[in-house]
């Protein structure tokens, strides 16, 4: 018998965004206004050369102004995918569509000892155990430095973290360096590990954030960097962050304006270092200043407008979710990590970092990233949608047993229970078991989470000569 079906979707999973196509054009235009008309400012002499010589026009200096023509051109030639994959070369994070992958942040100045509850400075060891963390987490994807280890020269911390981070998962790693000599030392280390330059430019195991002030002003740090990239075609997150009321207008859609025209400048930059670099932009919504404690805080809910600008353009984007601007592992934490995961998976962002953020990024913690792992599972099973299908709707079944049941026993039970989510940290006890296992709370439970982990999983290790090389590049 033939069992041809058309036009039937049995799964139709959750679908958002923030903006029509019609709003994105006017941002759109708006960011190419800012580059024809206003201009950016560049504080590196080879940037404004080559900008130059492909066509833009400067005054006083570095005052750049970018024809629309030469954004569309670099449109066509950016990759609309980009692939990281892991130390051992798998291709593990396919940067495309609405893939979501999920990881922590970097460089906080402060952490939350999850053994003592003290808020204190960080050391290099709680950088090797969050990376050990990560590795053995499941939902976490990829790997960024989470703190600023402040036992190691401050100049070569950068360093120090790097290498860390190789030695203790084969995750992917986002990068984030103070100069262009820490980046030239850190993909040294990437490419040392997975067998050269070559290697890594097929298979990256890195890229790199690189934070611009806001998209106006680019500062040499950060343009240094977008060409050492470009030159590798290794993956560059370009990411302008604008605050409103402060370096932009406060009205959001005004801040994406400028931070989007920065944006296009680094591609079209980019693309004329070298065509087809792979390049990342923001879905990272530009910080309204709270008027009332001059904080950027991370949970706001004004999101989507940045992650909507990066499927207009087809690019892949770079988002900030699992964050709370709580001082502790508590109920506002846990709300606020739900908040801003879901919220980013529904706009679609490729890479999701921030994960275990606390402080308005100011500290890190280790049971904050656990829970934040657990969210993300319960995000996956929501948005992968419900199949609606003869096995799911079990008709038969139904006749079989009529209102007798118990279903339970049935093998349909059997053989289709395992579609249905299970915690591995939230609780769903009744409140007697609840209390006889020990009564823990969300923040409890994700700590001896973290113990375990660290106690018992160990990740894949390097040989040791690449330990000793990374170490001594580290060191300087």
């Amino acid at each position: 018998m033939a069992n041809i079906v058309v036009n039937e979707t049995k799964s139709a999973g959750v679908q958002f965004r923030q903006l029509s196509d019609g709003q994105c054009r006017r941002i759109h235009w708006a960011s190419l206004e800012i580059l024809e008309r206003i201009g950016i400012r560049l504080y590196l002499q080879e940037a404004v050369d080559l900008l130059k010589k492909a066509g833009a026009e400067v005054e006083d200096g570095n005052l750049v102004f970018v024809p629309p023509g030469m954004v569309e051109k670099a449109l066509t030639t950016a990759p609309k995918r980009v692939v990281l994959c892991d130390r051992n070369g798998r291709p593990v994070m396919p940067l495309e569509g609405g893939r979501c992958f999920y990881g922590p942040g970097s460089d906080c100045m402060h952490i939350i000892d999850h053994r003592t509850g003290n808020r204190r400075r960080p050391v290099l060891q709680d950088v090797r155990e969050g990376t050990i963390l990560c590795d053995g987490l499941p939902n976490v994807d990829f790997v960024m430095s989470m703190v600023v280890p402040s036992d190691v020269d401050e100049m070569r911390a950068d360093r120090h973290q790097m290498a860390a981070m190789l030695s203790h998962t084969t995750k992917p790693i986002i990068v984030v360096t103070y100069d262009v000599e820490g980046l030239v030392d850190a993909v040294e280390m990437a490419e040392t590990v997975v067998g050269g330059a070559t290697a890594h430019r097929r298979r990256p195991l890195t890229a790199c954030y690189i934070n611009v002030a806001t998209g106006l002003r680019h500062n040499r740090e950060a343009l240094e960097k977008l060409v050492f990239l470009a030159e590798r075609r290794i993956p560059a997150l370009y990411i302008p962050v604008s605050t409103c009321a402060v370096s932009a207008p406060v009205t959001v859609a005004a801040a994406v304006a400028i931070d989007y025209a920065g944006v296009l400048l680094g591609l079209v930059l980019s693309q004329l270092v070298q065509e087809g670099a792979p390049f990342i932009v923001p879905g990272m919504q530009p910080s309204p200043l709270d008027l009332r404690t001059l904080v950027s805080p991370y949970a706001h809910p004004e999101r989507g407008i940045a992650q909507a600008m990066g499927r207009f353009y087809g690019l892949p984007q770079f988002a900030l979710g699992g964050a709370s601007d709580s001082k502790l592992v508590d109920q506002q934490a846990a709300a606020e990590a739900a908040l801003t995961l879901l919220t980013e998976t529904l706009g679609g962002g490729n890479i999701i970092h921030d994960l275990g953020y606390l402080e308005s990024g100011l500290t890190f913690s280790l049971p904050q990233l656990a829970i934040c792992d657990e969210i993300v599972s319960w995000i996956e099973a929501f948005v992968q949608g419900i199949e609606i299908s003869d096995e799911t709707l079990a008709l038969d079944l139904i006749a079989e047993y009529r209102d007798q049941g118990p279903y339970l026993q049935s093998e349909h039970t059997r053989d289709n229970y395992r579609r249905h989510w299970y915690p591995d940290l939230f609780e769903r006890a009744d409140y007697e078991t609840w209390v006889a296992r020990g009564g823990e709370s969300l923040a409890e439970r994700a700590t001896a989470r973290v113990d375990e982990l660290l106690a018992e999983h160990r990740p894949e290790p390097l040989p040791a000569d690449l330990e000793q090389r990374l170490r001594d590049i580290a060191d300087g």
